[in-house]
């Protein structure tokens, strides 16, 4: 199983970017999956996540009504579509899955099997 992570970047606040995160080895519409970032110093924590039929949601307090999570299991990916970005969302961002025969999404780490390598997300002041 391999998920590959990318477009992050360096973008000035209120800017947007799109992260794209593309699975293989695996059935992707089986798993829940979902969006974290680490800031330096910093736990690794829920952005978003979004169950196997891509019919329910989560976002994290901070992010709400800015960031957009979607999946299109015909290309075995799944997106994180980021609006008025914040410094404070600078961190890197990584990409995980959940195996899982919920209908739900799922905000603990520990739920998720596979995890991605990471894409780094700078926004300027």
């Amino acid at each position: 199983v391999q998920l590959q992570a990318s477009g992050g970047g360096l973008v000035q606040a209120g800017g947007s970017l799109r992260l794209s995160c593309l699975a293989s080895g695996l059935t992707f519409s089986d798993y829940a999956m979902g969006w974290f970032h680490q800031a330096p110093g910093k736990e690794r924590e829920i952005v978003a996540s979004i169950s196997r039929s891509g019919g329910t949601t989560y976002y994290a307090d901070s992010v709400r009504g800015r960031f957009t999570i979607s999946k299109d299991d015909a290309k075995n990916t799944v997106f994180l579509q980021m609006n008025s970005l914040k410094p404070e969302d600078t961190a890197v961002y990584y990409c995980a899955a959940d195996y899982t025969s919920r209908s739900s999404y799922s905000v603990l780490i520990g739920s998720y099997n596979y995890w991605g390598q990471g894409t780094q997300v700078t926004v300027s002041s």
